[in-house]
């Protein structure tokens, strides 16, 4: 999104700098070294400026900061079961809404808009929210563009399977059509087949 509100820049450079503080690093395409977060985070908007440019301005704050500080609550700092996962992404998203609306408030955002981000980075009335369900549809497709070959990589096939299965669920049908178009390696496309048949 090219908004001409010196606000929204103003925000995505406050995002911006609050994610480049991320200690882990992570190789685009190129093999440029970015913070982890920060990278993240320009995938998204990239991602959501390809499939819905006109989306509102909301929903491109809401990409952006997807995961704003994500590092600083590890995931190992909670039970490592499935309880411990939800609460883990629980604090996440309530802990993400807190920082971008802090964030918002300093360049000039006011409560409703500053409301509705926070709305969508903590998936509130998720099938029932158009936005919302764009965003979703959003991080599921720069999943399984940037890190699904790895995650592949590192877990046992039943459970990625699980997880593409997962994934899969919470897209739109528009959000399936631009995923099989996504540039999957062999080995992917392969994984995908089997946990979509």
């Amino acid at each position: 999104m090219n908004s001409p509100f010196p606000r929204f820049q103003a925000a995505l450079e406050k995002f911006d700098a609050a994610n480049a503080e991320d200690p882990n690093q992570e190789a685009d395409a190129e093999g440029h070294l970015w913070p982890k977060e920060l990278l993240y985070g320009h995938r998204m908007s990239a991602c959501l400026t390809r499939v819905a440019p006109e989306a509102p301005e909301a929903v491109h704050l809401a990409a952006r900061c997807q995961h704003i500080r994500r590092w600083t609550i590890p995931r190992q700092d909670f039970p490592m079961d499935r309880v411990g996962y939800h609460k883990w992404r629980n604090t996440l998203k309530k802990y993400h809404a807190e920082i971008a609306g802090q964030l918002l408030a300093e360049v000039g955002y006011d409560e409703a808009t500053i409301t509705r981000v926070q709305a969508l980075l903590q998936k509130q009335q998720l099938t029932r929210d158009p936005d919302m369900q764009l965003l979703e549809d959003v991080i599921c497709l720069v999943f399984l563009e940037y890190y699904f070959v790895d995650f592949a990589r590192q877990h046992p096939e039943e459970k990625v399977i699980d997880i593409v299965q997962k994934t899969w669920a919470k897209m739109t049908t528009r959000g399936h059509e631009l995923a099989l178009q996504l540039p999957f390696t062999d080995a992917a496309q392969a994984l995908l087949a089997k946990a979509l048949a």
